[in-house]
């Protein structure tokens, strides 16, 4: 059958940050699935996109196929970023009813029953180190992954090959793909037939590798009415010793004298702890936006004025338009568009799939690329599943290694 148009299917849709990047692609999203209140206000403020404002758990197959006006062999994409959880030993008690009512397992069974011809799955970087604590008797296969770190991946990356779906993906720097941030995500590509190679990056930090240098913050700001911007003001206290830092600095950089009363307790902390008192810099890219830019130890101030970072300023930097209105309070703005998806990045997965489907697309590219997609090694399937098999051919030695200890002390 031919397709006409590229419908698309959102899950965990947040408040459009990937179906946004989706639809600049070129695909039709027909509906998304939103479990929280204001996040699917804002879907229906900018959009006539249907909403689906229920717990995943609670939604069958069937009504986002009717909520869409979609058949099964009509859905063409199925895109979401389930947040990130292990298969927990709370699995023990409730078996596999547990193990189902998991948003990564309903993310999977979404897959399962609708069979689309593609799919794309966004995530945070720690799904790769995610370890399966417990699988249930159904899955006893996967005995042998448990406790080990990146088995959630692992898991989801055979199921998937179970369903008929080749599989790619690698963690990738949202700046080398235009966005204006240093924002690292997993994107996990699927497709009904061959292999979809990853795709090279198009910005590199200094451009002499890509032609196109990183999109800096003053880039991405510029053009903001100075007068509309809202925020949460700042303690007195944090505007005291802020005002000693300049663009691009953080707590390292006050003076000697001042350092250890201005960081209290938190000085005598583990770890870099860049966040306390950090100002962003005009010519690079934003640190990955959080879900509040004025708490101490994550702060993203500008670099200038003694303010955070306004929801109007981490609109541009997520690259949201500027006549998309988010609901909520200005916490829950920040929320809503700290949690989401670069645009660009969203664009960029979306891209990948469309040029894929008709050919368009370097297949030599990833042994082309220049630049890694990341900072962090191994971390695309070709490199992270043959070692995490590796562990476990070492996990099953060791267990059989303690089995005979066990036996022989017995004897």
């Amino acid at each position: 059958m031919k397709i006409l148009t590229y419908n698309a299917i959102s899950l965990f849709s947040g408040a459009m940050g990937l179906d946004l990047g989706i639809e600049k692609a070129g695909f039709d999203i027909k509906v998304c699935v939103e479990m929280d209140k204001l996040a699917a206000k804002t879907i229906q403020e900018n959009s006539n996109i249907p909403v689906i404002n229920k717990d995943i758990n609670k939604v069958s197959t069937e009504e986002i196929l009717q909520t869409a006006g979609l058949s099964r062999e009509e859905v063409f994409l199925v895109v979401g970023g389930p947040p990130c959880q292990a298969f927990s030993t709370a699995g023990n008690r409730k078996g596999l009813e547990d193990f189902r009512g998991n948003v990564i397992s309903n993310y999977l069974r979404v897959i399962k029953e609708i069979q689309p011809q593609f799919f794309i799955m966004e995530n945070v970087r720690g799904i790769l180190s995610t370890e399966m604590k417990y699988v249930p008797d159904e899955f006893e296969e996967y005995k042998d992954i448990v406790n080990l770190k990146g088995s959630v991946v692992y898991f989801l990356t055979k199921e998937f090959e179970k369903y008929g779906y080749s599989i790619s993906f690698t963690l990738f720097n949202s700046a080398n793909y235009g966005v204006p941030q240093k924002r690292e995500r997993v994107i996990i590509f699927g497709h009904k037939g061959e292999r979809i190679p990853l795709p090279s990056p198009t910005h590199s930090s200094t451009g002499d590798e890509t032609g196109n240098k990183w999109v800096s913050f003053s880039e991405a700001i510029q053009g903001l009415d100075p007068d509309k911007h809202d925020y949460i003001e700042l303690s007195e206290r944090m505007k005291h010793y802020l005002a000693f830092l300049s663009g691009g600095q953080y707590w390292k950089h006050l003076p000697e004298d001042i350092v250890q009363e201005a960081m209290g307790k938190s000085y005598f902390l583990g770890g870099g702890k860049t966040g306390f008192y950090r100002r962003l810099s005009y010519d690079k890219p934003s640190p990955t936006l959080v879900t509040s830019p004025s708490m101490p130890a994550t702060m993203l101030a500008h670099p200038e004025e003694l303010r955070p970072l306004s929801v109007q300023e981490y609109a541009r930097i997520q690259q949201f338009p500027d006549h998309w209105k988010f609901q909520g309070s200005i916490m829950n703005i920040y929320k809503q568009i700290g949690n989401a998806v670069p645009v660009g990045l969203g664009y960029m997965a979306g891209k990948t799939i469309m040029d894929f489907y008709k050919g368009d697309y370097d297949k030599t590219r990833e042994k082309t690329n220049k630049i890694p997609y990341s900072r962090y090694k191994n971390c695309s399937d070709f490199e992270f599943l043959p070692i995490f098999e590796k562990e476990i051919e070492k996990n099953k030695l060791s267990i059989e290694t303690n089995e005979q200890i066990e036996l022989d002390l017995i004897l």
